[in-house]
């Protein structure tokens, strides 16, 4: 990390000459601008930050602007917000070169925070569990599939017919992932060197999937290490000539990437969690209860929910259980490192907007003094557990339907992440597909 005195001696010595000044979308994509060194230091931008267009948190994937959302909108004029840089995030970018990067929070032109924006989300759910007496910590396991093409032969074939990195499954498999350690390699160092704490490397349970973990750390840290990993392993594979992906299901016969989502309270430097006290309890017992009506802030496009398939190491439930992979809540750890594992999120998944639902959900299971229900054992797919949401016009129905969400986030919140959800549905209702054209194109 860097602090903003290290910054202007670097740029003074000519090691750094450009600052990334960004923010993360409601896709969970970084946003923002790359700034000159000599201008972000000479200007103070450190303490005053940029301008970009308000638009940028009312945009479908393709940066159309949608209509529906208050905050930005044609009626309006598409008028700017403020990036104001958290200089806590500051810090060289080793795969780029002569280049640092600051994270920022959305603000008004009264220094206001724009509710909706994904960071703010969490950090309003944060300072409820502080007022509870408890910091949040959380830790997310993404999952990916390195391809041999690059990005732009992928996009000219249309993202079908890719060459996975290794031909076969390659999960724990230490001679399949050294034929990647190459570029893994320089993931893992790369991170480490950008600040984010990495832990270890595995190979994953289909043809040229991986999995790279990272350290817990606070919520927010957290959310930002997850977005800033995803961005920059998504440059280095640009930069060796191959490409990647995240999407939660990339074709409908194989595993899909899973985002695992460790959660934990803790109180006075200790997990409140330990022995599965009444906290932890009523915690998992709120995001049972809530993450049907959350479910769009972790499954937010249509693709998510192709994961939930039985058999498939995604869930289809909200059980919980000790150790148990079928289930939605995968209870792990001992002692002092007891957590709840979330299995329920993909890798297309915003970080710091699921973080935020499992956070809102647990603290109302406290506040409500939830109780637990008994854990399952066995087969989860098999159960009659109740049902995660199946697509996500069922989520959208359960977010529209709830009252939860509303008063852990706010209506403005709500609504913005409603049009969100309705404007992916109706994108997706619109296209003609593959499986379309090849079932009735000529049998039809």
């Amino acid at each position: 990390m860097l602090s903003l005195d290290e910054l202007k001696a670097a740029v003074a010595d000519g090691s750094i000459d450009t600052v990334v000044v960004a923010f993360t979308d409601m896709q969970g994509r970084l946003m923002g601008k790359r700034l000159h060194g000599e201008f972000f230091v000479g200007e103070n931008l450190g303490e005053h930050g940029v301008e970009a267009c308000n638009y940028l948190l009312a945009l479908d994937m393709e940066m159309d602007p949608v209509p529906g959302y208050s905050i930005a909108n044609w009626e309006q004029g598409y008028g700017d917000f403020g990036l104001l840089p958290d200089t806590a995030t500051l810090r060289r970018i080793p795969w780029l070169e002569a280049t640092a990067l600051v994270l920022c929070d959305v603000v008004w032109h009264d220094g206001s925070p724009v509710s909706p924006s994904p960071r703010q989300v969490l950090k309003g759910q944060v300072e409820r569990a502080r007022e509870l007496g408890f910091e949040a910590m959380f830790g997310s396991e993404l999952e990916f599939y390195l391809f041999k093409e690059t990005y732009a032969e992928a996009h000219a074939k249309r993202y079908q017919d890719l060459t996975p990195s290794v031909p076969y499954i390659l999960d724990y498999h230490i001679l399949a992932t050294t034929y990647d350690e190459a570029f893994i390699r320089q993931i893992r160092n790369g991170m480490q060197g950008a600040g984010i704490p990495v832990e270890n490397s595995k190979g994953e349970a289909w043809p040229g999937q991986h999995e790279i973990n990272f350290r817990y750390a606070d919520a927010v840290t957290m959310a930002d290490n997850h977005t800033l990993y995803k961005n920059g392993a998504k440059e280095i594979a640009h930069l060796n000539g191959c490409s990647l992906t995240f999407m939660a299901k990339p074709d409908h016969t194989w595993i899909g990437n899973s985002c695992h989502v460790h959660s934990s309270l803790w109180r006075d430097g200790e997990n409140a969690f330990a022995g599965e006290s009444d906290v932890f309890k009523r915690f998992l017992a709120g995001q049972i209860a809530c993450l049907k009506e959350l479910a769009v802030f972790l499954a937010p496009t249509v693709n998510s929910y192709k994961r939930y398939a039985a058999g498939s190491w995604a869930p289809t439930t909200l059980a919980w259980g000790h150790d148990n992979r079928t289930c939605g809540f995968r209870i792990v750890g001992r002692g002092g490192s007891v957590r709840a594992e979330t299995r329920i999120p993909g890798g297309d998944v915003n970080p710091y907007l699921a973080f935020a639902a499992l956070l809102a959900a647990g603290l109302y299971g406290i506040e409500s003094e939830l109780e637990l229900p008994p854990p399952l054992e066995g087969n989860a797919y098999e159960s009659d557990a109740e049902r995660f949401p199946h697509s996500l016009q069922e989520a959208i129905e359960a977010l529209e339907d709830g009252t939860m969400a509303r008063a852990a986030f706010g209506d403005d919140v709500v609504d913005h992440y409603v049009t969100y959800a309705r404007t992916e549905q109706s994108l997706f209702d619109g296209v003609v597909t593959n499986y379309e054209r090849e079932r009735m194109f000529e049998r039809g």
